[in-house]
């Protein structure tokens, strides 16, 4: 079972605040997503902050490409939380025998660094599901860059 691993890292003109408020809100995760992806999220989640459970599931999570297509599927679960700085998203999905997203958001001179690290292990068509990872999380910094030019 091969490991996936990749590495995405923007420097943004904002605030190490703003850029986490964005990176935990389901709203800019959205954003972040469309349009490639939409992602359905538990009932009544609207942010991941303090107060969210570690080491277990909040509830399922559609993937839908487009918008339209059910895609694929997630048992949402983060299992490290550090507000204001990092999470670890350690989700099980239906396309994934391992799925696991950093996020790390750090001070940059007059800004703010956004990192995502990747590992993750396809469990059919590793090719194309790895260069679609790739492809999706290069679209996710285009639009952070967008975002807060």
């Amino acid at each position: 079972m091969p490991i996936e691993r990749l590495t995405f890292v923007t420097t943004l003109p904002t605030s190490v605040d703003e850029l986490w408020t964005w990176s935990t809100s389901t709203r800019g995760i959205q954003a972040e997503m469309w349009p490639v992806l939409k992602m359905t999220f538990p009932k009544g989640m609207k942010h991941i902050d303090k107060d969210t459970a570690l080491g277990k599931s909040l509830g399922r999570c559609h993937f839908l490409l487009f918008g339209i297509f059910p895609m694929d599927m997630s048992r949402l679960t983060f299992v490290e939380l550090e507000p204001g700085r990092r999470f670890v998203e350690q989700s099980p999905l239906f396309s994934m025998r391992m799925w696991r997203h950093e996020r790390i958001v750090t001070a940059a001179g007059d800004g703010a660094t956004v990192t995502d690290n990747l590992e993750f292990s396809p469990r059919f068509a590793s090719p194309l599901l790895a260069w679609f990872v790739k492809l999706f999380f290069q679209h996710r910094h285009a639009v952070l860059a967008r975002t807060f030019r």
